[in-house]
């Protein structure tokens, strides 16, 4: 069967041949997509799990702050270095300005928080950049491949219709050979669409999943130093 679809593809027209290798160039990069895709997941769930059981047993932000450093793939542990080192740059600036011993009031915590706020949103924007890039072209192979395969069967039963014209036979072995090879380009646009709808969509969904996880974690965050602010007035 392997033997006969080569065979098949091989004793095709160059447009049918070009079609395939188009499929075949959205294939290989899908599916290198896919796998690149699974070690980065595996790693944001190992590192972000090992992470969160750090930062909830730490006694200290700073010693929370150095864990982090060894969780590079935890979306978490880069969203509460971000809002650590935002609180560090705010605590240095007003250090300067007042020496440290200005108590602080509700318009510096509030002007804190939302400077704290936008560095975190910033930081979730961030992550999920980088986690979702690459996704959007196994959507268009989803969407894109089944309408190349099908230009393919088309253009082959075009020149199979044409054969017929120029022997004058319409007989089954005439027509048979030329429109199975057109056939190939549409079996091969499935194949190619098929794998990509399915791991885009599960991909997407651990995205959402992820998305969900980092707010939350961050409305944890938010609320802690909130919570240490309140204890210091």
């Amino acid at each position: 069967m392997q033997l006969s679809l080569i065979n098949m593809i091989l004793h095709a027209g160059p447009v049918g041949q070009l079609v395939m290798f188009v499929l075949l160039l959205f294939s290989l990069i899908s599916w290198s997509i896919v796998f690149i895709k699974f070690r980065l997941f595996r790693r944001v769930t190992t590192d972000t799990r090992d992470f969160l059981e750090a930062f909830w047993t730490s006694s200290k932000l700073s010693e929370a702050y150095d864990t982090a450093q060894d969780y590079e793939y935890s979306p978490e542990a880069t969203i509460f270095s971000t809002g650590f080192t935002e609180l560090q740059k705010i605590n240095k600036i007003r250090s300067r300005k007042d020496g440290g011993n200005q108590p602080e009031t509700l318009e510096m915590q509030m002007a804190t928080m939302d400077n704290l706020k936008r560095a975190i949103r910033k930081a979730e924007s961030q992550e999920m950049t980088e986690l979702g890039k690459y996704l959007p072209f196994l959507a268009t192979t989803g969407s894109a491949t089944p309408f190349i395969g099908l230009f393919g069967t088309v253009w082959g039963i075009m020149a199979s219709f044409h054969d017929i014209g120029q022997r004058g036979s319409a007989s089954l072995a005439v027509v048979a050979p030329g429109i199975s090879e057109a056939l190939i380009a549409t079996a091969g646009g499935l194949a190619v669409a098929i794998p990509a709808v399915i791991f885009y969509n599960y991909y997407a969904n651990k995205l959402t999943y992820i998305d969900g996880e980092m707010q939350n974690f961050s409305t944890d965050f938010l609320n802690l130093v909130e919570r240490d602010m309140i204890s210091r007035t």
